[in-house]
């Protein structure tokens, strides 16, 4: 059976749509873990060798040494993330010293948390800047924390290690 070439033309022009459509929502993905990136994680360990590149051979610039510290991730290559803190600085460090579990930093001195992701809403705490927090749940502007026994809402734009656009269950 011979398809009309009209079709022919427009469901070739319907695939290349879909195609295209999908290279625009498809976001970009670590080549090793197949994880979103960037994204962001925590330093699991109390030291953290952040080196100039991926391999032990590579020199060690410095040392992060608060566990828990929120770090971006930007690249991978096999065991090895180059991450990136609040300051912009980074380098390359050992997946193994990374967790999963998020945190962020808290960027604003005597940040009020309240008990509900209101302005108005009662203060449930103030944190100092540079309180490392742990992240739960977050809506367009609000993000809960936990930091130091104290839970509360604090406005995601005082925070450093989520997204802007970034919504958490």
């Amino acid at each position: 059976m011979r398809i009309p070439y009209s079709i022919t033309a427009a469901l070739r022009a319907m695939l290349c749509l879909c195609v295209l459509a999908g290279h625009a929502m498809a976001k970009d993905v670590g080549p090793v873990t197949n994880l979103p990136m960037p994204r962001y994680v925590s330093l699991k360990a109390a030291e953290g060798n952040v080196r100039r590149g991926p391999s032990l051979s590579h020199r060690i610039d410095w040392v992060y040494t608060r566990r828990d510290m929120p770090l971006q991730v930007t690249a991978e290559h096999g065991h090895w993330r180059r991450v990136e803190d609040r300051d912009g600085l980074g380098g390359w460090i050992h997946y193994s010293l990374l967790s999963g579990t998020r945190t962020v930093l808290v960027e604003q001195d005597m940040l009020t948390i309240r008990t509900r992701p209101e302005a108005e809403a009662p203060v449930a705490a103030a944190l100092e800047v540079g309180v490392i927090a742990r992240l739960g749940k977050c809506d367009p502007e609000w993000c809960r924390v936990t930091a130091a026994g104290y839970k509360g809402w604090a406005p995601k734009a005082r925070l450093w290690g989520v997204a802007m656009d970034e919504l958490r269950d």
